[in-house]
């Protein structure tokens, strides 16, 4: 989960940079803001679109935006998926661009910003007419992003990558296809839960490793949303809603993550870390895990599973199961 970004870690800005936010604001001030332009109805008479964000609020923008920045890998993923190409996007966590699972299709596409925050001079030179900003609560930068161009907040509370390609699909003018990615997902989710046979009640774990040791993935978290809508129980604290992202875990309490099946990764900027399950097999912990045992552990791709995900991310997990689960 993004985190708001303090003013002691929010990146400086130029003298150039705050003329030209100056300069926007002024604009908007004698031309009207883009609410006030686009009337009552949710259409608008100057080519815009009234729509209301991730936080109720009402927002203007372009019908049919040419420029867009995501501010979060789940925007980026969204943009991508309906056929939408961003101007800027913010770096994945822990990664140096966009998430792994995204690089070839977001190549070229310049950083804006990263997992804390964006960086706001950049955004501006991207000229956007539209800005994709995530779950951005940080006030004083949302106010500075709007005197850039329209700022639509889309991930709620719930982080649900569905919620927010809806409301995206809506932004950038391609409701249609958003509705037609959603319908997709659901009759690939009918079909693998049929597929997996008497795995469709297994017990599975999803966690994440690292220096600092490992962390798994509890309720209100993106891949947790994919394995409910999969039917899958969880173990343990696995059941429980975390206090962030994610929730570290000793290796003396590994046994409490233990289930039937265990997909683990890392964040690498390249993908799946091929080596892990060789270096994790030298730790007893995990040697006493079942799924270990019976060789159902699975090293998967860390950007996309553990991270805020998206809809791309989501179809992409449900073939990394059927690789691994069915038969």
């Amino acid at each position: 989960m993004p985190t708001p970004v303090s003013p002691s870690r929010r990146p400086a800005r130029s003298a150039a940079t705050a003329a030209v936010l100056a300069a926007l604001a002024l604009t908007a001030s004698a031309c009207g803001s883009p609410e006030q332009n686009a009337g009552s109805g949710d259409s608008g008479k100057n080519g815009t679109t009234r729509v209301t964000d991730a936080t109720g609020a009402e927002v203007a923008v372009p019908a049919a935006p040419k420029r867009v920045v995501a501010l979060s890998e789940m925007d980026l993923d969204s943009a991508l998926a309906l056929g939408v190409q961003p101007v800027g996007l913010t770096a994945g966590r822990g990664q140096k661009g966009a998430p792994a699972y995204l690089a070839d299709r977001a190549k070229g596409i310049p950083v804006v910003g990263a997992v804390t925050g964006p960086d706001i001079e950049k955004v501006v030179q991207a000229k956007p007419d539209v800005i994709l900003a995530g779950q951005l609560a940080d006030q004083q930068v949302l106010q500075q992003l709007k005197k850039i161009a329209p700022t639509v907040v889309t991930v709620d509370n719930t982080k649900s990558w569905q919620k927010s390609l809806e409301l995206t699909g809506t932004v950038l003018g391609k409701a249609n296809a958003a509705k037609k990615f959603l319908t997709s997902y659901d009759t690939k989710v009918a079909a693998l839960k049929k597929d997996l046979g008497p795995d469709a009640h297994a017990r599975v774990s999803v966690a994440r490793y690292s220096a600092k040791g490992t962390a798994v993935m509890q309720q209100g978290v993106f891949i947790s949303d994919v394995l409910k809508d999969l039917g899958f129980a969880r173990p343990g604290i696995q059941n429980e809603k975390g206090a962030g992202h994610s929730s570290p875990i000793s290796d003396e309490n590994l046994q409490e993550i233990d289930g039937d099946w265990l997909f683990i990764g890392t964040l690498s900027s390249t993908g799946p870390d091929k080596g892990l399950l060789d270096e994790l097999a030298k730790k007893p912990a995990y040697k006493e895990l079942k799924a270990v045992r019976n060789h159902h552990a699975t090293v998967i791709d860390g950007s996309k599973w553990t991270s805020l995900g998206g809809a791309q991310a989501a179809v992409s997990v449900l073939d990394d199961i059927r690789k691994a689960m069915v038969k």
